[in-house]
């Protein structure tokens, strides 16, 4: 579940901007694809701007004419061009996608050339050299600023300086790519009713036919289907090669440059390896910290997946009356539901039958509005008249207000379902950024939530797996992060914070949905309104931890393959042995000849180098949920202490100051142990 951002407005973008944020999607610009107008129109008037401020003479330099003034440009830029490229995940029609691709092209070198410009760094310094008294938001832009400044490469020679900036261009190129061609991989897999066995009928129902056959797709609703439902193991395999084979061999060649290519760019900075610059400006700092977070964990885990492994073992040999049989990755998810039926009386598709995905989304809408003192208002009919575009039918737009003010706090839009050519994961984009500097006006945030749960059908809605209702869940924190930020400066916008930290408001999120007591609010049957039976919700939460430790070790696969891909100094990177490799290291499962995971691992763009995030935000994430468990999930008093220490923050303080502000404590590591199901003794 990835966290997005649509431009790249802040100075740290400007160099190597394929780490700065999220990636861009999109193939590289041809010569006839034209830059859709308004974009131009906002790029000329955001260099006028830069033009203004390099303009100012030395000796009458202040905060608001320099430093101000570049987050002020660099945010109605944002504002005058993010929609128009977010258009490249999700239009429908494809000259729109690609000229949304050309313009992010265009930004995001604009982006480049801006961290390289001389004489804007000049005014900057000289503003930095009149040692100016500053406290709070601007003091910690002058700090950033400056050492982005450092880190786009301002201190090298002139000839180093062009090399660099020549490797960000064909990063940027490359990472457009390396994404499109997971975007666009339109994988089928053709399978007889035989094969498909236990697959349930709304899945086979909404599978494209040729003949007698089912040409399975790798969309997250068909593909996680087949891996939990198909009773043959032989479909289960080929599918799961089928899904590890996307972005193919191109996407390796791709990667490998990228690679080599992070590996200079570090090189020139200074850096020992790529990791220790991604990770510089975050909690982290360097590799070895990385590394020692890791190596604590990794033998802690194995204890819980050892267990994991033992109990699915069992089930698959009672299963197949084979004592000798083995667990393999495409097993995985089949067995856990045999187990979660048999031991704890789960049964996931009885399960979504009381999480319509209206009843979802009105439950944490009621959930978050007790919680953070909000209203959500649907504008979507009136979105044309807000100046807002509406790209499908399935889109969705709200207005967020806070109770007490009567003030509106941003806009949301929401676009939940699969289509053709559509971002294919879950994911929030920051669209706008909340900025009150440019006085009296102040502009509101805009996210967007994109997620792919399963269609509604004539006969039936869209019932959502729990483990969807999670993602939901998830992404809804990354949108509330954005849309309750209350800054100053756009820098430090709502989700502006260290990477590492990014994911533990929406990680935390999910606990909600793991919850007796909110579950019981909205989880109810989708043609009786009964709310979810004690028996079943009793072993939904007693199987919570099943196979905890497993899934924990394959985020550490991904953490783990990614920190082995560049700690390399040289980038010189035979990714498919290493991805092999560190499977082997890192799972119970044996390495599946034919595959190539990296190729369809869209973090490698946007989060490479620091993958570790996901797990490392997890245990502030939990640490930050205990204080809710002791004074209640749905507590107001809780929730609204919550969002003024973390949440209207954004990325104005450092984060680990504000953790210890929200504990009143250092952090500890015992909720997120406990969270896993894991502990020193397991």
């Amino acid at each position: 579940m990835k966290f997005q951002r649509s431009l790249k407005f802040a100075l740290a973008a400007a160099m190597l901007v394929a780490a700065a944020f999220a990636p861009a999607f999109g193939t590289p610009r041809s010569e006839d694809t034209k830059i859709p107008p308004a974009v131009a129109a906002a790029l000329k008037k955001a260099e006028a701007g830069i033009d203004w401020i390099v303009a100012v003479p030395d000796s009458k330099r202040n905060f608001d004419n320099t430093l101000g003034a570049l987050d002020r440009v660099l945010a109605r830029l944002d504002r005058e061009t993010s929609l128009t490229l977010f258009m490249q995940f999700v239009s429908t029609d494809p000259a729109e996608r690609d000229a949304a691709r050309a313009a992010d092209e265009e930004v995001s070198n604009w982006s480049i050339a801006l961290g390289k410009n001389e004489d804007l760094y000049k005014a900057v310094k000289a503003y930095a050299a009149t040692n100016p008294k500053l406290e709070g938001e601007e003091k910690r832009l002058l700090e950033h600023t400056l050492r982005d400044y450092r880190r786009a490469g301002m201190d090298l020679t002139p000839e180093k300086r062009k090399r660099l900036q020549e490797i960000e261009v064909e990063l940027n190129k490359l990472s457009i790519e390396f994404d499109q061609n997971i975007a666009e991989d339109e994988t089928k897999v053709a399978c007889t009713a035989e094969e498909l066995k236990g697959l349930p009928e709304d899945v086979l129902n909404r599978t494209p036919r040729s003949g007698d056959l089912y040409l399975v797709g790798m969309d997250a609703p068909t593909y996680g289907a087949a891996q939990e439902f198909c009773e043959n193991e032989a479909t289960r395999h080929k599918l799961y090669i089928a899904h590890k084979r996307r972005g193919g061999t191109r996407n390796i060649r791709i990667l490998e440059k990228l690679i080599k290519l992070r590996a200079e760019a570090a090189q020139l900075l200074g850096y020992k390896n790529r990791v220790d610059y991604e990770v510089e400006t975050r909690m982290a700092k360097n590799s070895e910290t990385i590394r020692k977070f890791y190596d604590d964990l990794i033998p802690i885990v194995k204890k819980k997946a050892d267990k994991d492994e033992e109990e699915l073992v069992a089930v698959k040999r009672k299963h197949t009356g084979d004592p000798n049989a083995v667990l393999n990755v495409w097993d995985y998810t089949y067995y856990k539901g045999v187990l979660l039926k048999e031991k704890y009386a789960v049964d996931s598709e009885k399960v979504q039958e009381y999480f319509p995905l209206e009843a979802v989304v009105n439950g944490i809408f009621d959930i978050t509005s007790k919680l953070y003192g909000i209203e959500y208002r649907d504008v979507t009919s009136k979105a044309s008249e807000l100046g807002m575009p509406i790209w499908h039918a399935d889109v969705k737009l709200y207005e967020v207000w806070d109770k007490k003010t009567g003030k509106m706090l941003g806009r949301l839009y929401t676009d939940l379902f699969p289509r053709e050519a559509k971002y294919n994961h879950a994911a929030c984009w920051g669209l706008q950024p909340r900025e009150e500097a440019s006085s009296p006006e102040v502009h509101l945030p805009l996210a967007a939530l994109v997620c792919n749960f399963t269609k509604p059908t004539a006969d039936k809605p869209s019932l959502l797996p729990h483990d969807e209702v999670e993602t939901f869940f998830h992404e809804f924190g990354h949108g509330l992060h954005n849309i309750l930020t209350h800054v100053k400066y756009a820098s430090f916008s709502g989700t502006a914070v260290a990477r590492d930290f990014v994911e533990a408001p929406s990680q935390m999120m999910e606990n909600w949905v793991w919850n007796r007591e909110v579950l019981k609010t909205f989880a109810k049957h989708y043609k009786t309104g009964e709310p979810i039976p004690d028996d079943l919700l009793d072993g939904m939460l007693a199987a919570r931890n099943v196979g905890s430790g497993i899934e924990t070790e394959f985020q550490l696969f991904l953490g783990e393959m990614d920190q082995a891909f560049h700690t390399v100094p040289s980038g010189d990177v035979d990714t498919t042995k290493v991805m092999y490799d560190v499977f082997e290291k890192t799972l119970p499962y044996k390495r599946v000849p034919g595959t190539f995971y990296q190729a369809a691992f869209g973090h490698l763009t946007g989060y490479q180098g620091a993958y570790y995030g996901y797990l490392w935000s997890l245990v502030y994430a939990q640490d930050m949920w205990q204080r809710f468990e002791e004074l209640g999930v749905l507590n107001p008093e809780a929730g609204q202490y919550y969002r003024e220490k973390i949440l209207a923050k954004g990325g104005t303080e450092d984060e680990m100051d504000m953790l210890r502000d929200y504990l009143g404590r250092e952090p500890k590591v015992d909720a997120f142990l406990k969270h896993l199901g894991l502990s020193g003794n397991n």
